[in-house]
């Protein structure tokens, strides 16, 4: 198993939302409303003399701010625990592809405004853990 495969796993997961590009790297030019992941820390040896790690994750959504009261109310609709929302999307498959033990978001961890490259988006940031070799 690769860092890549779980990488994949959470894309996969994530293009189950209508409308949202999911991007598995750092795009250059972010185009909303837009989903980025990036690895943020690995834990190792969580079990059994290193046979399995923990992955963190971070799930990154932006949204466009042309109006601000729409945009607000389609974030909310996406950090909601159910429905058609990042947190559900991300855990509807909690192997990912075949790649891992378990998987799961336990918080969102910022929600507001964002500048990427000059321009002011509307984002939230979720904390992915995800279980495997």
């Amino acid at each position: 198993m690769a860092i890549s495969d779980l990488r994949q796993g959470l894309v996969d997961n994530l293009q189950t939302i209508p409308n949202l590009r999911v991007y598995a790297t750092l795009p250059d030019v972010v185009n909303p409303p837009a989903a980025l992941i990036t690895l943020d820390k690995i834990t190792y040896n969580r079990q059994m003399q290193s046979g399995m790690s923990e992955y963190d994750f971070k799930v990154s959504v932006v949204l466009g701010r042309v109006s601000e009261r729409v945009a607000q109310q389609n974030l909310d609709l996406l950090v909601a625990p159910s429905g058609d929302s990042v947190k559900a999307a991300i855990e509807s498959d909690k192997t990912l592809g075949g790649n891992a033990f378990d998987v799961f978001v336990p918080e969102l961890s910022a929600y507001g405004a964002v500048n990427i490259n000059g321009i002011d988006y509307l984002s939230a940031e979720f904390s992915v853990q995800v279980f495997a070799r």
